[in-house]
């Protein structure tokens, strides 16, 4: 494939300025379009990525699909580990745990998530051990030469009758100068009355965000909140579905107490604690002030099982008490169980999505027959004021509802659907729940079936989205928001590429893509209004939108340049706007149209703010390159 095919249609030269007249008022109320993110494990973008957890395995967890194993441990000097399923367990959550037996100072190291970062700061930790042991515990991190970086003595107080929690900190006073770190735990054998003691749910973490306990990884965390997310859509995608019907995202099964979470086999090959549940999310959003956009299983599952009509209605009712848990109030069953962990004030859900991609899978024709329905019609008699939406727009929206569009293609693709939603005239809301550019211009388009996707995303992919989110913006009373999707992308363990973030176990490793830059633009830039905008010139090279922020009654201009031989001169007038006055203008570049970020290299994204005066009759002019995106807002 040559990544310089471009589809000539869109090539273009331009000499001569665009001179556009932006009205004083008409356009459309904007307010909610929003950019936000979704979550999608994306095999460990999760776990061993945004949720903080360091240690691999920690509870020994398996199923059918996965069985328990000791993935992640080995045995310290003479150790013999040993995987079983006591008859008085941790929880019936939690079954299995491991004999740690030998002699002399026994015990075990975990290699955490390719690796663990030591920093200097505080490591909270605990362990669960049962068997009667006189002594004390030594947990450790330690690098790959064998030098301790942090170490701390826990005197024990195990007993044989029942299964004890031991907490404990580490707090490391220098950097490790690479992540090839270790933790270990280590006791005395000859103190533990039979020669050996059992473990479970062996756990570190490093400080979180917002310090909560279990919570989410700081570097990653603050990206997030640089970008502003305005919603989050979770539990993201094929996370939600499950690859069978048993093996579904299960929200009872992640509330509560680690020891009551029995995880599950996911749909990106390895089986996940459920330590990041359904309260972690919503927390998430508390954090960084998002919206939550709930997404509810909608009775089909990826190998094409369906629940079939008649047994529907335990999932329907699942999908009320999980609404009940978050929304409802204390002297209720669910709200009451939502504040004995924690949350006696409930949450406010107002919008909900019934599924994931309902048109794939074979699930269209069940879901447009009865499965959409009954969700819709049991959230609509109980939460009246919830938006319901659809897991897709290929039906006819029911009342109300919503639909979620998602579109993958390559660049020219989307720079062609630039218009596609000025001819929408449905009534029913839409969101863009998941939008990227994954492979080069080909001259065909996206082919699922055999297409090589770029490992970053990569600038004239992000100027093309930057141009579909345009006409979005343009039609943004019909748009409730959009995400590029997925969001995160672990280089140490990944099935999907590209993604908005990418990051290894190395803190500080987060690396912002090109689409990022695109997205924290427009989303900083929001407008309330949009004002009609008129020019004798038509759209191509340059793509744009006009608007109003009532808030600081600033006007705000928004523009792509995309595949054009020569700079753009713009004249831009604002009717209500008069000579003198200033605007910034913010246009974002990069080196040529390959270039991306990569995970330990520069930014290659160059973002040049200037301030600039409207001349005579309140014009602004400027000019804009081939494959830039600009804003420009009034002061």
């Amino acid at each position: 494939m040559l990544r310089e095919y471009l589809l000539l249609p869109l090539l273009a030269a331009y000499s001569a300025a665009y001179t556009i007249t932006v009205a004083k008022s008409g356009g459309n109320v904007t307010s909610n379009l929003q950019y936000g993110a979704m979550e999608e494990e994306i095999n460990h973008g999760g776990e061993g990525g945004l949720y903080a957890e360091l240690i691999r395995n920690r509870a020994f967890q398996g199923s059918e699909l996965y069985p328990s194993n000791l993935d992640g441990w080995s045995a310290v000097g003479e150790s013999t580990l040993t995987l079983q399923n006591l008859s008085a367990p941790l929880s019936s959550a939690l079954p299995t745990s491991v004999k740690v037996e030998g002699s002399g100072t026994i015990g075990f190291t975990n290699m955490g998530f390719w690796g663990i970062d030591v920093q200097p700061q505080k490591y909270t930790g605990s362990f669960y051990v049962k068997g009667s042991y006189s002594g004390s515990f030594k947990a450790s991190l330690q690098s790959s030469t064998g030098k301790t970086l942090a170490s701390v003595e826990i005197t024990s107080k195990s007993v044989s009758s029942k299964w004890v929690q031991h907490d404990f900190t580490l707090t490391p006073t220098t950097t490790a100068s690479n992540v090839n770190n270790t933790f270990s735990l280590t006791f005395d054998a000859s103190q533990a009355s039979s020669g050996s003691l059992d473990f479970n749910l062996i756990s570190l973490f490093p400080p979180t965000w917002n310090n909560r306990p279990n919570g989410l990884r700081k570097d990653l965390m603050q990206a997030l909140s640089d970008f502003g997310p305005k919603f989050l859509r979770f539990p993201g995608g094929n996370n939600l579905e499950g690859e069978t019907i048993d093996t579904r995202w299960k929200w009872n099964e992640t509330i509560g107490p680690l020891t009551e979470r029995p995880g599950r086999p996911t749909t990106w090959g390895y089986e996940e604690t459920g330590g990041m549940g359904l309260v972690e999310y919503m927390e998430w959003c508390d954090d960084l002030s998002m919206e939550p956009i709930l997404a509810i299983w909608s009775g089909l599952a990826l190998n094409e099982d369906v629940v079939p009509e008649a047994d529907l209605d335990i999932y329907v009712e699942d999908a009320l008490n999980e609404l009940e848990f978050l929304t409802g109030s204390v002297d209720t069953e669910y709200g009451a169980l939502r504040a004995k962990y924690g949350h006696p004030d409930p949450w406010t859900i107002n919008y909900v999505e019934v599924g994931n991609e309902d048109n794939d899978s074979g699930g269209l024709s069940t879901y447009t027959a009865y499965r959409f329905a009954a969700f819709n019609d049991a959230i609509a008699a109980k939460h009246p004021n919830i938006q319901v939406l659809a897991s897709t727009i290929d039906m006819t929206l029911p009342g109300s509802t919503g639909g979620d569009y998602h579109q993958y293609d390559v660049p020219d693709n989307f720079v062609s659907e630039f218009d596609m939603w000025d001819s929408y005239t449905d009534a029913h809301p839409i969101l863009l729940g998941e939008i990227a550019a994954l492979e080069y211009n080909n001259g065909v388009g996206l082919d699922w079936s055999d297409y090589t996707a770029s490992l970053y995303p990569w600038w004239i992919g992000s100027v093309a989205e930057a141009v579909f989110l345009l006409g979005a913006e343009r039609n943004a009373d019909k748009i409730i928001g959009a995400t590029y999707a997925p969001f995160f992308m672990n280089l140490d363990s990944y099935e999907w590429s590209p993604t908005f973030l990418a990051f290894d176990s190395k803190t500080g490793s987060v690396t912002k893509s090109t689409s990022y830059y695109v997205y924290t633009l427009f989303n900083h830039n929001h407008m309330t209004n949009t004002l009609p905008a008129t020019s004798a010139d038509a759209f191509g090279p340059l793509y744009y939108v006009s608007g109003l922020d009532n808030k600081t009654n600033s006007h705000i201009w928004k523009g792509a340049v995309y595949n054009s031989t020569a700079d753009v001169p713009v004249s831009l007038k604002f009717e209500s706007i008069g000579q003198g006055t200033t605007a910034d203008l913010t246009i974002l570049t990069a080196p040529d149209a390959y270039s991306m970020n990569e995970v330990g290299e520069a930014n290659i994204v160059n973002t040049k703010t200037t301030i600039i005066k409207a001349g005579k009759s309140g014009v602004f002019s400027f000019s804009l390159p081939n494959l830039s995106v600009a804003v420009l807002t009034t002061n």
